[in-house]
């Protein structure tokens, strides 16, 4: 019968520390050394684990609880036949404890500050560094943030006093004793008395660790085999870090990445681009650092005798309440990589650090992208009454379909979206509801147009070139010309919608039809090349997009797009704006129709045009003249020379 076993706070160095983030859910099978929670001092930020594998089954705290050594976190249940009692879980290491101030004599001095005892861990790489010279800084202020595998942790000031020489910078590897800053302190005997450390663990030195090379495979897939490789992440002599993405995988469900079950060298990489793997392939070979010995275990803790439990404490109040549109915080499993200082900042502001984006080295979130978001979301509209209280006034706030089942009226065969569809929809889906769309319609005359395509068409087949001249390129030529006199139409929007990115290229996207869905290559330099050398690549990159063959390269850069359905028929339609460009013409068959001379009727071959643009950054007016121009130039093509 499964045990179910009390989960208990470590020692944590005798600080009272809060519960900031639940790393797990009720449900959820954890490994040995799994975090279940993180907690957070004044000095440090560390992950308490699960000290044996199992399934956790009941959370005993909350964020904002404030928790100590011997507090109890949660049940657990092992499964299996009762064994010797678990060991007591591992200690996270300790809160950074500052060292004695040395004693100063009056007048200012200047003393060194090494790092203070940090539980024994050594050559821990330095994430930040919160001071520079000339700083004044108050006792107990943050210097530098030092990062463990399972703690993020500030070196604090001992003393206040101006900072004279910063000795470390980010990637340094530090242990207890090593050198951080130089500060100048004023004068006076009165120091304040050492601070008392955690005790720390003796241990047996370690034995040298002797290098060696493993093979990597696919792990557990769900069950999918000859699942296509779409791209390889790493190359022969990387340094990788354990859980870092190997090779990228794409099966018709998901696109996933296999890690690193390891740190170390990548010896040589056995897969290339295209190939089909299932469980057990070979991915790479690495390189590992062979593991000692393991040292001695001290004796575990003696554990807390039990004793009634006292009414429970409140639960601490946010620092910002919490707003009734606002959604209940969901676990994201996301890691969040910021220091102790910036996780305060978010957690006065309200800030979820699942949201923000880190501009820091290896996508650490710092102190100023947290300030970048709150910007960003106090300048955002405001939602209005309607949508505030769940209406669908501005806010999107759509209900969501019902569903049907569709066998109660007949027969029925559910196949699959294609992977190009899967992809396609929700961007299609994004670009319809977040763009303000509007569409000009118009018509140009492409008579003499179709008169000259069709005679260099026979032309070039009496000399055998091998080249057919289509109607979608003298379109592609027509954008670009127009393109160039309508800049606005060239751009697109900032990611933070304040300002217009112009563009001084004239890159065109083509929307090409094929039995997998619609794709879009990107022709490039379409106002610098002739009509020539356009057909022979138009007709190169529509035989691979048929293919499947495109590239995401092929696919991307693109200014302006064009989606031609004259060779099906219709005589309109609203094309959607593909983003990030602001415009997109959509072609229909053309058509002989009678247009007034001024004396008489004549027959005209007429091309209708539509025009969808974004009414954020093109007006009506604009649109008009362009739609006008565009069409002027496919009537008379000699403007293009022009």
């Amino acid at each position: 019968m499964a045990e179910l076993k009390e989960v208990l706070v470590p020692d944590i160095g005798g600080d009272e520390v809060q519960v900031i983030e639940l790393c797990a859910t009720v449900g959820e099978t954890l490994a040995e050394d799994a975090s279940i929670v993180t907690v957070e001092s004044d000095k440090a930020t560390m992950d308490i684990p699960a000290p044996f594998a199992g399934v956790l089954k009941e959370l005993k705290v909350a964020v904002g609880d404030t928790v100590s050594e011997g507090k109890l976190i949660a049940m657990m249940e092992q499964a299996g036949e009762a064994a010797a009692p678990a060991e007591a879980p591992k200690a996270a290491p300790a809160p950074v404890a500052a060292p004695a101030p040395v004693a100063v004599s009056t007048g200012s001095q200047v003393v060194d500050i090494n790092v203070p005892d940090i539980g024994g861990d050594t050559d821990v790489p330095v994430i930040e560094i919160l001071v520079k010279v000339g700083d004044s800084i108050a006792e107990d202020a943050g210097l530098v943030t030092l990062e463990t595998d399972k703690a993020t942790m500030d070196v604090p000031a001992p003393q206040a006093g101006v900072v004279k020489s910063v000795e470390l910078k980010e990637g340094d590897k530090v242990s207890e004793g090593t050198l951080v800053i130089t500060l100048e302190v004023s004068g006076g005997e009165a120091a304040a008395p050492a601070v008392e450390s955690a005790p720390v663990v003796e241990t047996a030195p370690a034995a040298p660790a002797v290098a060696q090379v493993i093979d990597i495979n696919v792990p557990d897939i769900g069950g999918d085999t000859d699942v296509p490789v779409i791209e390889i992440l790493v190359k022969a002599g990387d340094s990788i870090a354990e859980d870092a993405g190997l090779v990228t995988l794409e099966t018709d469900k998901a696109t996933m990445d296999v890690p690193s079950p390891k740190a170390g060298v990548v010896k040589s990489v056995e897969l290339k681009e295209g190939d089909k793997v299932s469980e057990g392939t070979l991915v790479i070979t690495l390189e590992v650092a062979g593991e000692a010995p393991a040292a001695p275990v001290a004796p575990a803790a003696k554990a807390a005798p039990v004793t009634t439990p006292a009414p429970a404490a409140k639960p601490s109040q946010p620092p910002v309440p919490h707003h009734p549109s606002a959604k209940a915080p969901v676990a994201s499993g996301k890691t969040v990589h910021a220091s102790p200082a910036v996780r305060r900042l978010a957690r006065e502001f309200g800030v979820d650090l699942t949201q923000v984006t880190g501009s820091g080295r290896k996508g650490r979130i710092v102190k100023e992208d947290v300030q970048a978001y709150v910007k960003y979301e106090l300048s955002r509209p405001k939602a209005t009454a309607a949508s505030s209280t769940g209406g669908n006034a501005g806010g999107l706030n759509v209900i969501a379909a019902p569903k049907v089942d569709f066998s109660k009226f007949g027969e029925v065969e559910e196949v699959p979206l294609s992977r190009i569809q899967k992809i396609s929809g929700p961007n299609l889906h994004r670009n319809w509801v977040t763009i303000p769309h509007v569409t000009q319609f118009d018509e140009a005359d492409i008579t003499e147009l179709e008169a000259f395509r069709k005679q260099q068409n026979e032309l070039m087949a009496k000399q055998k070139l091998g080249v057919k001249i289509t109607p979608l390129v003298f379109m592609m030529k027509a954008a670009a010309k127009a393109l160039r006199q309508f800049p606005v139409f060239n751009s697109s929007l900032s990611a933070d919608g304040e300002s217009l990115v112009k563009k001084k290229y004239v890159h065109i996207g083509i929307a090409v039809d094929t039995p997998n869905g619609l794709v879009v290559p990107v022709i490039r330099d379409v106002d610098k090349k002739g009509v020539m050398e356009l057909s022979q690549e138009l007709t190169e990159v529509s035989v691979k997009a048929r293919d499947g063959k495109l590239k995401a390269a092929d696919m991307q850069g693109s200014c302006f797009t064009i989606s031609s359905l004259g060779g099906i028929g219709g005589t309109a339609f609203t094309p959607i704006v593909n983003y990030p460009d602001v415009a997109i013409l959509g072609v229909s068959k053309s058509e002989i129709k009678p247009k007034w001379n001024g004396k008489e009727f004549e027959p005209k071959l007429m091309l209708p045009l539509s025009l969808s643009y974004d009414h954020r950054v093109i007006d009506g007016a604009m649109a008009a003249r362009f739609s006008v121009t565009l069409s002027g130039i496919l009537s008379d093509i000699r403007k293009l020379v022009l």
